[in-house]
C-alpha cells in the first residue's frame, strides 16, 4: 500500500519573483526577492508548515528554476516525488508589484505553456490519492488539457474513499481562460465531485453566477459539496454546510503584500480539516493564517507555524 500522505495538492507552481521596493510599478522596481509560488503548491507548503505531511503533484521545466522549485520544497518539508519534468517547457516566473492594502497585479510568464497544464492522468499515482486524507485541487488545472482530464480523475477516484476530504479551489485567474463561460463550466464539474468548494467573491460568481456569499454558497451545496466556504476579503469569511451557517469577520492586522493570503487560509484549512476540527473551528483558523500571511512580504517562505496563529486564534490549536 502506499504511504499515506495527510495532504496532496495538485495544480500550478512557479518561482515567485517580489519586488523589494513597495508602491512602485515594475518598470521602477530595482531588485526582487525569489520565492517559491503557485496555489496548489503554496497550500501544501501552508499545511507542511503546521504539520501536516504534504505532498503537491505538479510539473517544471528542465532548467535551475525546476532544481531550485524541488529543492525549495524539500526544504520546507513537502515531498516532491510528484513534481514532473516537461522537456520542453520551461519553469513558470511570475512577477508581481505591491501596492497596498489592496492592489498587487500580477505577470505571469506561462507562455507557451506552463509544464503543469502537461500533468497526464496515466502519469497519478491514484493509490495514494485514494488513500491522502484530503486531496486538494485548483482551477487553474481545469483551464487546459491533460491537466483538467488528470484533476477530475484526481477527484473521481476519491468519489469511493471512505471519509475522503476533497477541496476543490476555484482559483480563477482570468488571464489564464479564454472566457469566464468555459471557466465555470468546468468549476461546477469539479465542484461536483469534491466535499469541500473554496473561492473568493469573484471566484463563486464564475462558478455559479452570483457574487452574494450567502446565495453563492447555497448554490454551491446544491451542486454537492458538505462545505461551501466563500472569502470575502475585509469583510471576513462565510461558509454553509447542510445544517449551520458560519460568518466570520476578519482578523485585523496591517497588510502588505495579500497575494499569500488565499493559500495560507488553505493549508490552514486542510491541516485542521485532516485534524476532524469543526468548520467554525477550522475557518478560525484559516482566517488567521490569511490575515498574518498578508501582512507579511513572500507567501511560501511566511507561511506561519501552529505557534504563531496560536497567538491570533487565542486558543489552544495544537490537534
Amino acid at each position: 500500500m502506499s504511504e499515506r500522505f495527510d495532504v496532496i495538492t495538485m495544480g500550478r507552481v512557479s518561482v515567485d519573483l517580489y519586488p523589494e521596493q513597495v508602491g512602485v510599478t515594475l518598470e521602477d522596481v530595482r531588485s526582487f526577492q525569489k520565492s517559491l509560488g503557485g496555489s496548489a503548491t503554496n497550500v501544501a507548503v501552508a499545511a507542511a508548515r503546521l504539520g501536516a505531511r504534504s505532498a503537491v503533484i505538479t510539473k517544471v521545466g528542465d532548467d535551475p528554476f525546476g532544481n531550485y522549485v524541488r529543492q525549495a520544497l524539500d526544504g520546507f518539508g513537502v515531498d516532491p516525488r510528484w513534481v514532473g519534468t516537461d522537456p520542453d517547457l520551461r519553469t513558470p516566473l511570475v512577477f508581481c508589484e505591491i501596492h497596498p492594502p489592496d492592489d498587487f497585479p500580477l505577470l505571469f510568464y506561462r507562455e507557451p505553456k506552463a509544464p503543469d497544464l502537461n500533468i497526464e492522468p496515466g502519469e497519478l499515482d491514484l493509490d495514494a490519492i485514494r488513500a491522502a486524507r484530503l486531496l486538494w485541487t485548483t482551477g487553474t488545472g481545469l483551464s487546459q488539457d491533460p491537466s483538467r482530464s488528470a484533476t477530475l480523475l484526481a477527484l473521481e477516484s476519491r468519489r469511493e474513499a471512505a471519509d475522503a476530504i476533497s477541496v476543490h479551489d476555484l482559483d480563477h485567474r482570468p488571464a489564464l481562460w479564454p472566457d469566464d463561460r468555459e471557466a465555470g463550466r468546468w468549476a461546477r464539474e469539479a465542484v461536483g465531485l469534491a466535499t469541500v468548494a473554496v473561492g473568493n467573491e469573484t471566484e463563486v460568481e464564475v462558478a455559479v453566477g452570483t457574487r452574494d456569499p450567502h446565495e453563492a454558497a447555497q448554490a454551491l451545496l446544491e451542486i454537492g459539496v458538505e462545505l461551501a466556504i466563500v472569502k470575502r476579503g475585509p469583510d471576513g469569511v462565510l461558509a454553509r454546510t447542510r445544517d449551520e451557517l458560519i460568518e466570520l469577520e476578519p482578523v485585523r492586522l496591517e497588510v502588505l503584500n495579500g497575494l499569500g493570503a488565499g493559500d495560507a487560509f488553505g493549508g490552514s484549512l486542510s491541516y485542521a480539516l485532516v485534524n476532524g476540527w469543526a468548520p467554525e473551528r477550522a475557518l478560525r483558523l484559516a482566517n488567521a493564517a490569511g490575515a498574518l500571511v498578508a501582512s507579511r512580504l513572500a507567501c511560501a517562505d511566511d507561511m506561519p507555524t501552529l505557534a504563531e496563529l496560536k497567538e491570533l486564534v487565542g486558543e489552544e490549536i495544537e490537534a
